[in-house]
């Protein structure tokens, strides 16, 4: 589809839109829709209060490749989303520079150094832009802004999102990146080739790294998470603090030497379909902070200066430790081995998480998308911490009332049961995560987030036996950070360049997932899957193309002790056939069992009956858990119940596509890093490696004689 229809389109479907609109809100929205054959640029040059602007656009290049400025950018076809400062917004801007000494006077002749100047005007052009691309839905105007706090699905044209910030009690006030106002009058003004909001204040976001917003806190003893950022410091972690991005990525993506992949698709191969490399190699943090305030309500003063002693000595006296642990309790904190650095780092995931994705709900059993406030079952996510490797959980029900460090609820799984939370016991119910707190950092720093929280956390004995007792079903993409720094994971937006994304071969180009290594013989790529109807966890899935052989490294698991590991496969025909091997020492993983066949599909009753298939017999729960123990006799389990299909349809369990495969059953020991490689047999170049998620599952639950495995 071209842009040229794509802006009819966009067209149409905007006026039907403000037409419904109009008939539902009270207020005169007349001013609002304006409707013509204007383009961006053409709208822009016809209005005076936008002069600046436009001279502006005449000077920006549209990237350090091209020559073209953006205002031809804005002139053809295509989708945008402006955010236009109007000619006071800009003189102001210009006002700010002087006080802050980069110019004597507020014009542009006052600039001295071509440079300088050239990177003012790029902060302008580059921060007020939203390149849709080729989506006729990605045009955003005000009612379709995202949530408070929350930031826009697609960045600027220099790769920064936008966030959004709607005062309560303030219907018609819209800021962006919390200080820029969207103009009241001047907003929603639609065009060919896209949509128009005037701004009041320039968006110039600035580049504050997390080493340097700590370092200002801590410099002017600013009230909220002074203790938490004291810590930080001593224990010396504001220089990781302080990555931004990979330089020597940037350069190679830069000269062309980490290239697209051309021709694959969700399919296999088909000309014509590209899967794009990333742009940018980031690095991120999201840290979970006890606030000031719950330090001074036990007694800890956070300006004290004796406070690490303090923390150290509350720590030991609430043992927020396990004793499994070994630490010292000196005051080199900067120690790994220290015990203040091991709690602090467990406040500390290796990304930044943004508001909208501490938690993913797309599919999941009682969900649905039209419906996206309304949750059902727990949704939940595990990461490995900062620092020494430990497990960490987030999750959220349609009953917790929010976002939960370290949850573990009561639930009504049963295999009639509706799968939801129905209660919690007072010792498992977590911290929650306070996203609506004034306290919280979401915006202020390019490489992190810091989220209050209502109660401390720790990886005490408690918590490690929680997580013992409990399943652990990790999706393959919580493997890497880079992921989520990257805004590559669960993208919600279907343009082809956002759902295939290429991850640069390790051998070939540079090593892009830190937990992951390839072989030279094959591709790897991230589907996104967004708007797709995949039987997958969140939907999105994984896959390798070619004679592939590939190794992941994986979480630790909680407690030493006996253990299933489960690799779970919606099977289909373009699938391959994978030896697995598993083990903690990358160089010499040994072979775990038969090749594990990646296309054997349940709907063939040949593979049935190999696995020992039937479907559950509603009527005889004594007959399908015979079903049940049958196929894990063979080394098979049905799908979970928990993910379901959002075309109106149970999939769940009983779908035949869906089998978990029961690969290891060993001793693991959560002081050892483990890691699965498939490796594949078969002599083709087109056949795919596939991975969604993993289960780590205790020899207490699944082989429980009082209690089995729930089906969930």
């Amino acid at each position: 589809m071209t842009r040229l229809s794509n802006s009819i389109k966009l067209c149409f479907a905007v006026l039907s839109l403000a037409c419904l609109w109009n008939c539902k809100e009270s207020v005169d929205t007349s001013a609002r829709y304006v409707f013509s054959e204007n383009t961006v640029l053409s709208y822009l040059e016809k209005h005076e209060a936008y002069s600046s602007y436009v001279d502006v656009l005449r000077h920006v290049n549209i990237s350090v490749l091209s020559d073209s400025k953006v205002s031809q950018l804005l002139s053809a076809r295509g989708v945008y989303t402006v955010f236009a400062p109007n000619n006071k917004a800009i003189q102001e801007y210009l006002e700010s520079l002087v006080e802050e000494g980069l110019i004597t006077e507020p014009s542009w002749d006052s600039f001295t150094n071509e440079h300088k100047l050239d990177s003012i005007r790029k902060v302008i052009v580059y921060n007020s832009i939203i390149d849709g691309g080729d989506e006729v839905d990605a045009v955003f105007y005000t009612a379709n802004f995202p949530k408070d706090k929350d930031e826009f699905i697609l960045g600027t044209l220099n790769d920064k999102k936008l966030s959004v910030r709607k005062p309560i009690n303030q219907p018609d006030s819209i800021y962006i990146n919390d200080d820029c106002p969207v103009s009241v009058k001047e907003r929603d003004i639609l065009v060919i080739n896209g949509i128009i909001h005037q701004v009041e204040k320039v968006i110039a976001p600035k580049d504050v790294t997390a080493a340097s917003y700590i370092q200002e806190c801590l410099d002017a003893k600013k009230d909220g998470f002074l203790a938490c950022f004291r810590v930080i410091q001593a224990c010396g972690l504001l220089d990781t603090l302080g990555k931004v991005r990979d330089e020597k990525y940037e350069e190679l993506y830069q000269t062309g030497q980490i290239k697209d992949l051309e021709g694959m698709t969700s399919y296999g191969f088909a000309e014509g379909n590209i899967a794009s490399a990333p742009k940018h190699r980031l690095y991120g943090f999201t840290i979970f902070a006890e606030p000031d305030d719950y330090w001074r309500s036990v007694g800890i003063d956070p300006q004290a200066p004796d406070l690490l002693k303090k923390l150290m000595q509350w720590i030991i006296t609430n043992h927020q430790y396990s004793d499994e642990d070994k630490f010292t309790t000196d005051e080199k904190y900067d120690s790994e081995d220290n015990l203040l650095y091991q709690w602090i780092t467990y406040h500390i995931l290796p990304m930044r998480i943004p508001k909208g994705k501490l938690v993913f709900h797309v599919n999941e059993y009682g969900y649905n998308l039209t419906r996206p406030e309304v949750y059902s079952i727990p949704v939940y996510e595990f990461y490995t911490t900062m620092g020494k490797r430990r497990l960490f959980k987030l999750i959220e029900s349609g009953a917790s009332n929010g976002v939960y460090i370290n949850r573990f609820p009561i639930t009504d799984n049963g295999r009639h049961g509706s799968g939801e939370e129905i209660g919690c016991d007072p010792d498992k119910v977590g911290s929650r995560i306070e996203v609506e707190s004034s306290l919280a950092i979401l915006n202020d720093m390019t490489n992190c987030n810091v989220y209050p929280i209502s109660a401390p956390i720790s990886y005490d004995d408690k918590t490690r036996d929680n997580f013992q007792k409990n399943r652990i079903r990790f999706d393959g993409m919580s493997l890497f950070p880079e992921a989520m720094n990257n805004d590559i994971r669960l993208k919600k937006a279907s343009e082809e360049r956002y759902k295939h994304v290429l991850i640069p071969n390790t051998v070939r180009s540079y090593n892009y997932f830190e937990n992951m290594q390839q072989n030279s013989d094959m591709n790897f790529v991230y589907y996104n899957a967004w708007n797709d109807d995949w039987c997958n966890l969140h939907r999105d899935e994984m896959k390798a193309v070619g004679r592939f052989e590939v190794m992941f490294k994986l979480p630790p698991v909680p407690r030493r002790g006996t253990y299933e590991v489960r690799y779970k496969v919606l099977a289909n025909a373009n699938r391959g056939v994978a030896q697995i091997y598993f083990g903690s020492d990358p160089e010499k993983l040994p072979v775990t069992g038969i090749p594990m066949d990646l296309t054997m599909d349940c709907r063939n009753e040949l593979d049935a009956k190999k696995v020992g298939w039937e479907d559950d017999n509603p009527g005889d729960d004594d007959y399908t858990a015979e079903i049940d123990k049958r196929m894990r006799n063979n080394g098979y389990m049905k799908g979970p119940q928990s993910i379901n299909s959002n075309d109106g349809t149970e999939r769940g369990k009983n779908d035949r596509e869906n089998i978990r495969h029961i690969f290891v059953r060993q001793t693991l020991d959560p002081n050892e890093t483990y890691y699965i490689k498939l490796k594949s047999v078969l002599d083709s170049d087109r056949k795919e490696f596939y991975m969604d998620f993993i289960e780590y599952v205790a020899k207490e639950i699944y082989d429980n004689p009082e209690k089995p495995e729930d089906i969930w």
